[in-house]
């Protein structure tokens, strides 16, 4: 028979037969993909097959299998909170894009391996892309985390990879001293396709808890396009450098904390300030300013721009050019230079970053870097624009602004290095 997209059938083999729920793709005509009863997709080439039978049973009676979700006392227990993004999406096969359709419970059925090991919870914070995140669902997430924290051994965060690093950033500075691992995890490719990292990160991310007393926030995602190991990420210290590589998420002027494949292999020592085991008492500050603005400087860089942010928020983090160049010193541009003057005067904060990524900014270098740094931008060291961006925000909102100001450029999180990296 001929198999159509959805037909529920059995596929017999030269070798073996498979059951399961034929899945529309593009992504190769030679072969046909197949949902398998207990969720996970194969590919099976049509060279191979030698019949196709179908079960005649309506698609909507076609079940997916049901979580069962047995605890062994023996494991730690992990609660898994579920905000959306590709993680927990699937193809819609009526428009032919990709939605948040899973639930917590289908990641588990479709990762058949995390119960066993750990015990595994699920929850919802949000369900939502996370191009669409807002503070508000920061506090969410965080609330969510609370109701759990002192309930279990670890916490995976699913989220969308587009701004994963912000939130990773956000939770690493509103919980202060976690005293569980709190790993955000995400997919590059949604959840039911057959090259889907999804099942790896949640696995490793599983491993990590399992196999370490790590105590903190960070991220775990593939460490290459291969499928050996995923990387444990300094929260605040990662950026996605890719749009659909699965290795798309990389530590910057940093080094992985760990890897992790069928087992843990330290990268940072485990007892360093980003990662030590810690004692001290939990913290928890979820508020987020509003009123900073993150922005770009460029070329042919118009005042008008400079003149709308500086009367539009109360703070700034710019992406200056190399060690924190801006367009302010000839003639056409000084303009842009009196306004952050006069937007710093009245009580305004410009934070200094870099678009090199790499490397550190510095007030000193340059004479038109020490002219910036006069009139009080603050240049900040070799932190990530979001993560300035969030930093900021987080401070302002929960100190004065003298200690906002101090505060930026003191190492809070593992947000700064006192050293740059060089690697060969």
């Amino acid at each position: 028979m001929k198999a159509e997209p959805l037909d529920y059938v059995v596929i017999t083999t030269k070798n073996q037969k498979f059951t399961g729920l034929i899945i529309p793709h593009q992504e190769n005509d030679e072969i046909i993909i197949l949902k398998l009863d207990n969720g996970y997709n194969i590919g099976i080439n049509k060279s191979s097959i030698k019949s196709i039978k179908s079960l005649k049973i309506s698609k909507k009676e076609v079940k997916q299998p049901r979580s069962i979700l047995k605890h062994d006392k023996n494991l730690k227990k992990v609660v898994l909170i579920h905000t959306g993004g590709t993680i927990a999406s699937k193809v819609d096969y009526t428009t032919g894009g990709v939605t948040s359709k899973y639930s917590p419970e289908n990641l588990v059925e479709l990762v058949s391996e995390l119960p066993k090991i750990v015990n595994i919870e699920t929850d919802v914070a949000a369900d939502l892309m996370s191009e669409d995140i807002n503070f508000d669902d920061y506090k969410k997430m965080i609330s969510t985390i609370k109701k759990h924290i002192k309930r279990c051994d670890g916490i995976i965060l699913g989220h969308g990879t587009d701004t994963l690093a912000y939130t990773s950033a956000a939770l690493a500075f509103a919980i202060e001293n976690p005293p569980i691992p709190i790993l955000i995890v995400g997919s590059q490719r949604s959840s039911d396709r057959p090259s889907s990292d999804s099942n790896m990160n949640l696995i490793c991310a599983a491993r990590f808890i399992a196999q370490t007393d790590f105590k903190g926030i960070a991220i775990c995602m593939h460490d290459s396009i291969n499928d050996d190991k995923c990387a444990i990420l300094t929260a605040t210290k990662t950026r996605k450098m890719h749009t659909s590589r699965r290795d798309a998420f990389k530590a910057i002027n940093d080094k992985p904390i760990a890897l992790v494949g069928n087992k843990v292999e330290w990268v940072k020592n485990p007892e360093s300030d980003e990662n030590r085991l810690k004692q001290n008492e939990l913290v928890v500050k979820d508020k987020f300013a509003d009123s900073v603005g993150l922005f770009k400087t460029h070329p042919n860089m118009n005042p008008k721009l400079f003149e709308f942010m500086t009367k539009n928020y109360d703070a700034l983090v710019i992406e200056a050019t190399g060690l924190g160049h801006m367009p302010t010193n000839t003639k056409e541009n000084m303009m842009n230079y009196e306004l952050l003057k006069k937007f710093i005067k009245k009580g305004g904060i410009i934070a200094i970053t870099s678009q090199c990524l790499y490397g550190r900014v510095h007030p000193h270098v340059y004479t038109n870097l020490r002219r910036l740094s006069s009139i009080g931008c603050i240049f900040c060291e070799d932190m990530l624009p979001e993560t300035a961006f969030i930093k900021l925000s987080w401070l302002m909102e929960n100190y004065s602004a003298d200690e906002t100001k101090r505060l930026l450029t003191v190492n809070l999180r593992g947000e700064i290095n006192d050293r740059s990296l060089y690697e060969e």
